[in-house]
Parts: structure tokens; sequence; C-alpha cells
């Protein structure tokens, strides 16, 4: 399908506004995005150890990356409120970055997607992994945060490149 040629969140005059769904279809959507936290080689060790002063790492990411998909419309202003089916949200370390991979995927049945709550899932896991390490690495990196894949819609199946 061709890209818009215009903003959705616009009106004519250029006002932001929140965009009508009420004529679309109910649908099965679902998101997937990443993002990561590249950490020393040492934090890594210890986080897989689970021996921060702040303890595992991995629990309260994820739980802190579900209630932020729940919440994304209270956080991005046009977002619309929706009943979300599940949630998931993967951790795993990764020695190339040095550090840890999430993954979120998001699923609805509904008249709009699921992207903004599957990048603002990572964008929070990523942060709380950063907060709970950050007594033993304070250059930490967040980064890499973007959408995967999406389904469902008017607009059909998309896949990232590379």
């Amino acid at each position: 399908m061709a890209e818009p040629t215009r903003l959705s969140h616009l009106d004519a005059g250029g006002q932001a506004r929140m965009v009508d769904v009420s004529g679309k279809d109910v649908t099965v959507r679902t998101a997937v995005a990443e993002g990561s936290v590249r950490m020393s080689t040492e934090a890594l060790a210890l986080v897989r150890a689970g021996n921060l002063r702040k303890g595992d790492v991995f629990g309260p990411a994820r739980i802190a990356g579900i209630m932020a998909a729940k919440r994304t419309h209270e956080l991005i202003p046009l977002c619309h409120p929706l009943a979300l089916n599940d949630v998931s949200v993967e951790i795993e370390p990764d020695d190339t970055l040095p550090g840890l991979r999430v993954i979120a995927t998001v699923k609805t049945e509904g008249k709009t997607g699921v992207e903004m709550e599957a990048l603002t899932a990572v964008s929070v896991a990523c942060l709380t992994i950063y907060d709970m390490a950050k007594a033993v690495d304070r250059g930490m990196v967040v980064g890499g945060i973007r959408l995967l894949a999406k389904s469902g819609g008017r607009s059909g199946d998309w896949r990232a490149g590379g």
C-alpha cells in the first residue's frame, strides 16, 4: 500500500487532532518493536547473575513494559485508549552489544493499531533496565528503538527492512 501523503494527526488547518477511527473495521492487530540497552561487560555480568544492589533486572523491566503498553494513551496525547488482548516483553542478554535486547509484542482486536503500545513497552522496559543498573554503569546507552512489524487494519502487514 502507498504511504500516506499527509499526516493523519493534523486537520485541514494544521491543528493536532485525534484520528477518527469510527469508520474503520475491527480487525486483529499486532505490533512488534525492539530496543536495546548497551552496557559494560562488567555490568552485563552482574545483570545476568542477578547481583545488582536493586536485585533482578528482568522481572521489573518486563512488568514495567507491560504496564507502559497498557497506559500508552495516557502518555502519548493523541493515542486512543485500547483494550489490549496480549502484551509480551522479552529481554535477552546480547554479548555483541554488550547489553540487553528488548522485544515487545502487543495484540488487540480493534479499529486502530498497536504500534505505539509496542514502542512504549520497549522504551519503558529499556528505561527500567537503565534505572536498575545505573549504580554500576551510568554510561549505558538506550537505543535502537524501532517498529519491527505490524499486521492488521486497512494498511495491511508491514515489516522493517534489515
